[in-house]
């Protein structure tokens, strides 16, 4: 890293609480300074809005509101405990995005939010391969420090992605949070309906 980029990051940090925020181009990220963990806590609006969910398997060790009806944290490693009912899932945002994913798509009764990164691999291959429907949330969010105080505004935009029938209905029931319903068509479908459409 060459020192012109450190100094930009230094020059970008800002101390909030017991939170670091640094500033990487548009994306300001948090870290908490005093556990040294990174966590994004789900603006409390949305969680009103399309809940109650039975279980959040990514929620933080310390939050300021419940997620779901019953919690695991990166203590007890969500990924490999059983899920039931409703599921929330806020992941955390990185390498491992695409793997809690491919549990909420092979749980489908699973509401995550994400940032609406189409085209990465992830996207590609856990998201429109598997989901019912998607909602496009007008502007950007602003996501919460543990502490619950309120951040800045996320650098990308966020969806919210629908697998399962019970999870696709809280999106069209969604009367508060602005954005754009889609219902999608798993990719196995869409090549079966061209392939039909070219046999007529």
């Amino acid at each position: 890293m060459t020192k012109q980029i450190i100094r930009k990051i230094a020059d970008d940090t800002d101390i909030v609480g017991s939170h670091e925020t640094i500033k990487l181009g548009n994306f300001r990220h948090d870290r908490n300074l005093e556990h040294g963990k990174e966590e994004w806590l789900t603006p409390p609006e949305i969680i009103q809005a399309f809940g109650p969910f039975d279980l959040d398997p990514c929620a933080p060790v310390k939050r300021p509101w419940a997620t779901a009806d019953n919690h695991y944290t990166i203590e007890d490693d969500g990924l490999l405990r059983p899920w039931q009912g409703l599921v929330w899932c806020n992941p955390p945002y990185g390498p491992k995005t695409g793997d809690w994913l491919a549990r909420c798509a092979q749980h489908n009764n699973c509401l995550a939010l994400v940032f609406a990164r189409t085209e990465t691999q992830w996207f590609q291959n856990h998201v429109w391969p598997h989901a019912t429907s998607l909602f496009f949330i007008t502007g950007r969010l602003s996501f919460y420090h543990v502490g619950g105080e309120k951040g800045g505004t996320a650098g990308a935009p966020s969806v919210l992605i629908a697998y399962g029938k019970l999870a696709d209905q809280r999106l069209r029931d969604n009367q508060t949070i602005a954005g754009q319903h889609l219902q999608n068509l798993p990719s196995k479908l869409i090549r079966l309906h061209l392939k039909n459409q070219t046999n007529e």
